[in-house]
């Protein structure tokens, strides 16, 4: 799994994590913003007033409502992200982050109304007599560049099982494990089967569920996270000014948290972003090509609210949860993830400010520092590292009050071999108190208010109607761009497929989901920003016809 794990993390840094990509992808935003006019200001009102439009203009074609395309679109976006993955990005740059999440999705409200336009604008019905699009279509049937749209399709069917499937079933594993002991095995057979009963119905009954469960979950999650936020409300106002002061600087060290570059809060307060709404990877554009309208335009209006609900609303009150709660710079007793820990030379402490220089350089990718990984042994007595000259680093932070237990959950004696400050050993446990991230760090924000431990389960809730949400409409951008690729035969293969992956995923280490997820959302998000500026004429022009009819 660790051969793995750094297998995924050195791709990401040549897609995700590479400098360019922030840039690239706010850049596309920029650019659609000015040149068509700021769209997602100036059709914001008209995109709410044909999501709830109650007849479809006569002689539209399609196989769901705005409503129920939008809710399909966003039961895609809204999952692990806005839980989790605010979570991810505040552990990873601080609360800075969260204002780069904000940008992210206010320009990405302009993206999504280009690419959800154009794959209005060029999707196909289908040999089942159902319509499918998405960027593939306008790659192949616009741009002749067939070669590209294979690729993208490609990445979509990776994607689906590395952002639409299994992070959401891990987090659900995780967060039903974590506040109901619910073995992971036994939460990933039941939602399986779930999964299979929905999808086997095609777009026409995932977006009649998807009707009824995204206004469900967004209002308990609303109300859920503003009682948590009103509760420690004299923390906000302290909480914004972090955000906003760190915003060219990064986030300074505070308690457990060594500190973040303006690189690595951009970067990831971006990358976060895309995993969250999705701009600019041309997935929500496959759910909204099945909606009923006979103008695309109109289908682009609604997709702008998505970034608007999904980041500035859902995740905004997740950031305020994790940051006026005061836990993100905390240490928790928790259990180590293989992948979340590092052995180096040498004993640091929080309390010398040259130690927490020098894991703020490490950490952040700089250049100068001293820091080395760790490597031979280290004696273990009675479940405490005995070696001395070493630190063991999780999640960021300084681990403390270390126990290494054996498969039984007993104190473990003898020996764990150190290869390149990674534990080699697979049969224990460690536990202690570090820094937590993802969906946990969230979970225990949530607890920090009236609700008290019970918010914890409010969590659980959410994360089971989010990511359950999400699983299912990726299944449905899965099986679109195999219906490209092969046909609509190919789709049955697709879905067993898919629900096997979405099982296994449900017993697999965390941090190797999160970083898959990274990778693939990413491998669908260049060939998409490549076409739709290629394409920027063909949109200006769909949407001067739009403005000129309308008068």
């Amino acid at each position: 799994m660790d051969s793995i794990n750094q297998f995924l993390l050195s791709l990401d840094q040549y897609l995700g994590s590479a400098v360019y990509f922030p840039y690239l992808l706010l850049a596309v935003g920029v650019f659609f913003t000015f040149y068509l006019g700021f769209p997602q200001i100036r059709f914001f009102k008209a995109g709410w007033a044909h999501l709830f439009e109650k007849k479809s203009q006569p002689g539209a074609q399609g196989d769901t409502s705005h409503f129920q395309a939008l809710t399909t679109a966003l039961s895609g976006t809204v999952g692990t992200g806005n839980i989790g993955g605010v979570g991810l990005a505040i552990f990873l740059g601080g609360p800075a982050a969260l204002f780069w999440m904000w940008m992210t999705a206010f320009l990405g409200m302009a993206t999504k109304y280009v690419e959800v336009t154009l794959s209005h604008k060029y999707r196909v019905q289908t040999s089942d007599v159902s319509f499918s699009g998405g960027p593939m279509y306008y790659m192949d049937r616009k741009l002749n560049a067939r070669w590209l749209a294979i690729l993208f399709a490609v990445a979509v069917v990776i994607s689906s099982f590395g952002t639409g499937s299994m992070p959401q079933i891990n987090n659900i594993a995780l967060a039903m494990e974590t506040s109901f002991d619910i073995q992971p095995m036994v939460t990933g057979a039941v939602l399986s089967i779930l999964l299979a009963l929905v999808i086997i119905g095609g777009i026409k009954r995932i977006a009649k569920v998807t009707a009824r469960l995204v206004p469900m979950m967004a209002v308990v999650y609303f109300v859920s996270a503003i009682s948590v936020a009103v509760y420690n409300y004299d923390n906000i106002l302290p909480s914004l000014t972090a955000i906003f002061t760190g915003v060219f600087t990064g986030s300074a060290a505070t308690g457990g948290f060594l500190g973040a570059s303006f690189a690595y809060a951009f970067s990831r307060g971006v990358n976060r972003g895309l995993f969250s709404n999705e701009a600019g990877a041309g997935s929500a554009a496959i759910a909204h090509a099945s909606a009923r309208t006979k103008d695309p335009v109109n289908e682009g209006k609604v997709a702008i609210l998505e970034p608007f609900i999904d980041t500035l609303v859902l995740c905004t009150l997740t950031g305020l949860v994790i940051l006026s709660s005061g836990v993100w710079y905390k240490k928790h007793l928790n259990q180590f993830d293989a992948a979340d820990m590092y052995v180096i030379q040498g004993e640091y402490h929080e309390s010398s400010e040259e130690n927490r220089q020098q894991l703020y350089a490490w950490l952040n990718a700089k250049e100068t520092h001293e820091v080395k990984f760790y490597q031979g042994e280290l004696l273990i007595r009675a479940g405490k590292i005995t070696t001395e000259g070493v630190t063991l680093i999780n999640a960021r932070s300084i681990a403390e009050q270390v126990e290494v237990l054996n498969a039984d959950g007993e104190k473990y004696k003898g020996f764990l071999t150190v290869d390149n400050g990674r534990i080699v050993n697979s049969n224990i446990h460690i536990q202690g108190y570090s820094l937590i991230h993802s969906t946990a760090l969230t979970a225990v924000a949530f607890s920090q208010g009236w609700f008290g431990q019970y918010g914890e389960y409010l969590v659980a809730i959410s994360i089971l109607l989010f990511a359950f949400s999400t699983a299912i409409s990726w299944s449905y951008y899965g099986d679109r761009a195999m219906t490209y690729l092969f046909g609509s035969r190919s789709v049955v293969y697709f879905r067993i497929s898919y629900v096997l992956g979405f099982f296994i995923a449900a017993i697999t280490d965390t941090t190797i989901i999160w970083n898959l997820a990274a990778v693939t959302v990413v491998l669908m998000t260049l060939p998409n920003l490549a076409a739709i500026v290629l394409l920027h004429k063909d949109m200006k022009a769909t949407q001067q016809r739009h403005l000129e009819n309308k008068s």
